[in-house]
């Protein structure tokens, strides 16, 4: 039986020393029939290992209700059958730049839990989690044959807490359910991130995470951790994008010198990303702006490329060349090489839009029960992951008109007065433009844009959190439905697209082109390959193809086009459907990604 256990100064496998040249690969943010193209990929670039969060919201929407959970032991399967060992990072708190940083609506919202504390309200949902999640590691470990040879005990506790009694149950949690290899941290290489989020003297390895000044932040880890192996556990090799924001790009040359800076320090890493592929169906995150990360909201977009070494589609980046020819010294022979490339569409592919339905149509056929509170509820108390509500509320009259102000909005939301569009308010500005006399009806129909996933404030609520004023007075008796986006995706595989239940709304022809709403179309392909999704002049919604949501589409950039994976195409006519907020366009087309 072979062991994978940490030395005085290397990871040692049966007593010999390795190193770990590991790559980042989200299973949750690649279709599944291009894993094992992605993970060749990176053996190819040089690495020997993948690592991989678990995203816990999204494989427990609801408490005790399990979707696609079993996801992480068939990622796990492909690694090993590619040759690869696999480092898991299974939250409960994951980051990632994805909803919530991974931690349920339904726990974050709940009334007096305090998140990522030792609080039995937070603990007793993990550990139930971990128990349904992590047979599937255990079965997986190295020393039973599997690829997994690390697995993380928080993640990046320092940078927002410093409860070890809570650090020090989720060590136990995974000991007690089977998990035998190597335990770890990873932080920022600061000595506050250090002394709140890693459990020296406990068995547990720390490592650290960073962009550059490999030998400055290994010395700080030294400073903590005398002995043990060196492992940056985050090489950020790129970054993310904001809605709104610049495309962020690292250059490769200065990218493959810091890369050089870690292995010269004997240290083993994880390039984050090696491929950070697409946050599809609305699970984008969101930070908060200012150096305590406690400003303004920045959505984040749906391409999780990351400027990384593999792009979004699945090829090789002139950064990709650099690293391969760095690691390739790192190997203990000749590198493999690179799969075959993934068949792109052949031929651009213009869609057929056939038929539109009023949002609220949509919201009549596919939301929840209308409630009325004296206040606006939160998303949380309406059981919304993500997805919108028509907040409706009545100002009296008769009255002259006075400012309409939404406080505590999060995200923004398009507003109507007396069924007519009044503008769009947001959590910066959340005052009307126009002042609205009474009586009068007020819509406002609210999307969130995701969820904080770093900082302080994580796990706050989404929707109106405070409520509506007509000039200083609250206006009371507000009436709320929701739209899940689940309402419309089939999901998973195994539940075919004409099982969700589109029968029920009313499809006819829009009042105007550019009017709002859900529009139904096809578009006829003569080989499945991957391809772009392009929609000029459209605003801001969703995108489904033959049930498999594509993503968040937002006419502010930096992203101008979805990617749609070849898998999720088929021979022949599929079917499109596109949840537009704002102002639609002509009709999109389908381009080749090549």
């Amino acid at each position: 039986m072979s062991e994978f256990a940490v030395g005085d100064t290397d990871f040692l496998v049966d007593g010999r020393p390795v190193r770990l040249l590991s790559g980042a690969l989200h299973y949750f943010r690649v279709h599944e029939g291009r894993w094992g193209h992605r993970l060749a990929m990176l053996r190819a670039m040089g690495l020997n290992c993948v690592e991989t969060y678990v995203p816990w919201n999204l494989h427990e929407p609801r408490p005790g209700e399990f979707r696609d959970a079993d996801a992480l032991g068939r990622f796990l399967d492909a690694a090993r059958a590619a040759g690869l060992w696999a480092i898991v990072r299974p939250g409960p708190y994951i980051c990632a730049e994805w909803e919530n940083g991974g931690l349920p609506h339904w726990l974050t919202g709940a009334p007096g839990v305090r998140i990522r504390t030792r609080d039995e309200g937070f603990l007793g949902p993990v550990e139930r989690w971990f128990s349904r999640l992590l047979p599937q590691v255990v079965n997986r470990q190295f020393d039973r044959g599997g690829p997994v040879v690390m697995v993380q005990v928080e993640n990046e506790y320092g940078s927002y807490g410093s409860d070890r009694v809570y650090l020090r149950r989720l060590a136990e949690v995974l000991r007690a359910e089977g998990v035998r290899v190597p335990l770890f941290t990873s932080d920022g290489p600061e000595d506050h991130m250090l002394t709140g989020g890693s459990l020296d003297g406990e068995g547990v390895l720390a490592t650290v995470n960073f962009g550059s000044q490999a030998r400055r932040a290994f010395e700080t880890l030294r400073r903590r951790q005398p002995s043990g192996p060196l492992m940056c556990m985050e090489f950020w090799c790129g970054w993310f994008d904001h809605w709104g924001g610049a495309h962020a790009v690292r250059d490769p040359a200065d990218a493959a010198d810091a890369l050089r800076e870690i292995l010269e320090c004997g240290a083993s890493v994880n390039l984050y990303m090696a491929h950070g592929g697409t946050s599809f169906a609305g699970w984008a995150g969101a930070n908060r702006g200012g150096t305590l990360h406690d400003g303004v909201l920045e959505p984040d977009v749906t391409s999780y490329d990351y400027d990384a070494p593999i792009d979004e589609v699945g090829r090789p980046t002139e950064k990709f060349w650099h690293f391969r020819s760095l690691l390739a010294a790192h190997a203990d022979g000749p590198l493999p090489e690179l799969p075959p490339a993934c068949p792109s569409l052949g031929s651009p592919a213009v869609v057929d839009l056939t038929g539109w339905a009023p949002l609220s149509a949509v919201l009549d056929a596919l939301g929840g029960p209308e409630t009325e509170s004296p206040v606006p509820l939160t998303f949380e108390e309406l059981d919304v992951d993500r997805g919108l509500v028509r907040y409706t509320v009545d100002v009296p009259g008769p009255r002259r008109p006075y400012p309409l102000t939404v406080r505590g909005l999060r995200d923004l939301a398009v507003v109507y007065v007396d069924g007519v569009r009044a503008g769009v308010v947001t959590e910066q500005e959340p005052e009307l433009k126009e002042p609205v006399a009474g009586p009068a009806r007020v819509e406002l129909w609210v999307e969130s844009l995701g969820r904080v996933n770093y900082g302080p404030r994580t796990g706050e609520s989404k929707g109106v959190t405070g409520g509506v004023l007509h000039e200083r007075q609250f206006l009371h008796g507000v009436r709320a439905r929701a739209l899940r986006l689940d309402a419309f995706d089939a999901g998973v595989e195994s539940v075919p697209f004409e099982s969700v239940p589109f029968e029920s709304v009313p499809f006819g022809t829009p009042p105007a082109p550019s009017a709002p709403g859900l529009y139904r179309g096809t578009v006829t392909v003569s080989a499945p390959g991957d391809a772009r999704l392009e929609l000029p002049g459209w605003t801001r919604g969703f995108a489904w193809l033959n049930g498999f949501n594509l993503g968040r589409y937002w006419s502010t950039g930096p992203q101008s086009s979805l990617y749609v994976p070849g898998p999720a195409l088929r021979k022949g006519t599929n079917e499109i459907w596109l949840l537009e907020l704002e102002t639609a366009a002509p009709p999109p087309t389908l381009t080749p990604t090549n």
